[in-house]
C-alpha cells in the first residue's frame, strides 16, 4: 500500500477550492486498494486536533494568527517533524509558505510531489522571502502537477521546472450534478425571475464590483451566493448605484442546494481580475448544469476551462462594457445559449470528470 500524506494550509470544514481539492483526493483514493491518504493542515483555532473526516484521517495543527492569508503554528513544523517519514509520498498543496518552510528544516526519505495551484499573487514582499523555500521544494518535486496548462505557460516559478511538470484537470462528478430538484427550480426562479449567478469568496482578486456594475443596465438579476471580507464594500457599491432591488446575496449553500440555483440562473459569471484564480472549481460545477459561462482572460485555467464563443465568453479583466455586452448577448440569443449549454456539457464530460482526475492522480503516484 502507497501511505500518502497530502499537507495543505486548511482542510474540511474550510469552504474553498484548494480544501475541495485535497478532500477529493484524500476520500476518493482511500475508497482505492493500495491507496492510504491522510491529511495535515492547520486549525483554524489555537488547538491541535486529529480527527477522522468521512474516512480520512487528520491532522489539525493548531494555530496562532494567520496573517495575509497564511497561518502561523510552530505546531505545524512539530507535526511535520514528526510524521513526514510515516509515508511514501509527500504531497504538497502550493501556495503555503508554511509548509515550503517545513520541508526545508526537515528533510524526508519520503517521494515528494507538489500541487501547484497558484502563484503568489498578492504578497509580493513576502515573495521575496519565501522564493528559495518554494524553489527547494519544488527542486525535491518528482512531479508538480497542475491543473491547466495556462498556468505553466504563464507562471515564470514553472517555467524553470516545465519538464517535471504534468496537467491534471480537476474534476467533478457529473451524475451527482444531474439530481436536480424542479419544484425548488421554481421556486428560486419564482423568488429572483430572470437571474446571473455568481458563486465563490467574496475576496479582493474575483472582481464582482466589476459585475455589479455591469448589472446597472441589464434586464435582470443577480444572485451572489458566498461570503467574504469584501461583502461590505460590494453591498454599499450597490447601494451607491441605487439597483439594490436587483442584487441579492446570500451565504454559502449546500451543494445540494448550490445544484439548483445553477440549474435556475440564465448564465454563470466568474469575473476574477488576478491570476490568483487559477482554474475557477464554480465554472466546471455551472458547466456540468448545461449552464453557459462567462471568465475572464487571466492566462490561467478560466480561459482555458471556459472557450471562447464555444462554451461562452472570455473577455478582458476589469471591463465592465465587455462584461455587460458578453451577458447581453446570452440572455438576448436563444440559438446562442442553446449552443453554449450543449457545448459546456460536452466539455465537462471530455475533460473535466472526478474519474479521470482520480485515474490520472493515481498513474503519476505509482509510477514515482
Amino acid at each position: 500500500m502507497k501511505k500518502i500524506l497530502q499537507i495543505a494550509k486548511l482542510y474540511y470544514p474550510k469552504i474553498g477550492g484548494v480544501e475541495r481539492i485535497v478532500q477529493q483526493i484524500s476520500e476518493e483514493l482511500n475508497k482505492k486498494e493500495n491507496f492510504g491518504v491522510e491529511v495535515l493542515c492547520c486549525n483554524q483555532r489555537r488547538k491541535r486536533k486529529i480527527e477522522n473526516v468521512f474516512g480520512t484521517k487528520v491532522f489539525y495543527a493548531s494555530n496562532l494568527k494567520t496573517f495575509w492569508g497564511m497561518p502561523t503554528s510552530f505546531d505545524f513544523l512539530k507535526l511535520f517533524k514528526r510524521i513526514r517519514d510515516n509515508y511514501d509520498i509527500l504531497n504538497f498543496h502550493q501556495p503555503f509558505p508554511l509548509a515550503d518552510l517545513a520541508l526545508f528544516l526537515f528533510p524526508t526519505k519520503a517521494k515528494v510531489v507538489v500541487h501547484y495551484h497558484s502563484d503568489i499573487v498578492r504578497q509580493k514582499i513576502l515573495e521575496i522571502f519565501i522564493k528559495p523555500f518554494v524553489y527547494n521544494t519544488l527542486k525535491k518535486a518528482k512531479k508538480i502537477i497542475v491543473s491547466n496548462p495556462n498556468l505553466v505557460k504563464g507562471s515564470k516559478i514553472l517555467k524553470k521546472f516545465r519538464d517535471k511538470c504534468v496537467v491534471i484537470p480537476f474534476g467533478v462528478e457529473i451524475s451527482k450534478y444531474q439530481k436536480f430538484d424542479p419544484e425548488k427550480i421554481r421556486e428560486i426562479q419564482k423568488k429572483y425571475n430572470k437571474f446571473i449567478l455568481f458563486v465563490g469568496r467574496l475576496s479582493y482578486y474575483k472582481g464582482v464590483s466589476y459585475l455589479i456594475e455591469a448589472m446597472k443596465d441589464i434586464d435582470a438579476n443577480l444572485v451572489i451566493i458566498g461570503e467574504g471580507e469584501e461583502k461590505k464594500k460590494l453591498k454599499k457599491l450597490t447601494k451607491n448605484l441605487k439597483i439594490e432591488n436587483k442584487i441579492f446575496f446570500l451565504p454559502f449553500q449546500p451543494e445540494r442546494k448550490l445544484i439548483n440555483f445553477y440549474y435556475a440562473c440564465q448564465t454563470f459569471v466568474l469575473p476574477s481580475i488576478y491570476r490568483s484564480e487559477a482554474f475557477g472549481i464554480v465554472l466546471i460545477e455551472a458547466m456540468a448544469c448545461k449552464k453557459p459561462v462567462i471568465s475572464t482572460e487571466l492566462q490561467t485555467g478560466t480561459s482555458w476551462v471556459n472557450q471562447n464563443n464555444f462554451t461562452g465568453f472570455v473577455v478582458p479583466p476589469k471591463d465592465v462594457e465587455s462584461l455587460k455586452m458578453a451577458i447581453k448577448k446570452i440572455l438576448e440569443d436563444n440559438n446562442l445559449y442553446s449552443k453554449f449549454s450543449q457545448n459546456v456539457f460536452l466539455r465537462v464530460k471530455e475533460k473535466f470528470t472526478l474519474e479521470k482526475m482520480i485515474n490520472s492522480l493515481k498513474e503519476v503516484y505509482q509510477n514515482l
